[in-house]
């Protein structure tokens, strides 16, 4: 079974894989829309979101972007090896590649995502 079977994504191409902790990270159709990473400023471990607020920034060669959090919740773990070598979420933006691990604070907040396949859909 593929990492994509099992994440959620938000309409603004950041993914959600539910879990203890869940992983948070930007979608390969994202990270293809921006070309080559230079640049990535994640939070701190214990930050905590709201569902929809910014917590994280990316440029590229083409654009900068900010990210917005998938689901509410408590910054647990940080993938700060991206953070020396962003342009690694080129190659894998999943399995390697995710940006925080969260501890979620509101099951309610994964009602409104689609599946990878939906998504896949609704970018067509």
């Amino acid at each position: 079974m593929s990492f994509t079977e099992n994440i959620l994504c938000t309409k603004s191409h950041e993914f959600v894989l539910k879990g203890e902790p869940a992983i948070v990270g930007l979608t390969d159709y994202a990270i293809e829309q921006l070309g080559d990473i230079v640049f990535l400023e994640l939070p701190e471990v214990g930050d905590e979101f709201a569902k929809g607020d910014t917590f994280a920034n990316i440029e590229s060669v083409k654009a900068a972007s900010e990210i917005y959090m998938p689901v509410s919740g408590k910054i647990v773990e940080v993938n700060t090896a991206l953070i020396d070598a962003p342009e690694a979420l080129n190659e894998d933006c999943y399995e390697n590649g995710w940006l925080v691990k969260i501890e979620a604070t509101n099951e309610a907040d994964y009602e409104d995502l689609m599946t990878y396949a939906d998504y896949k859909e609704e970018l067509e």
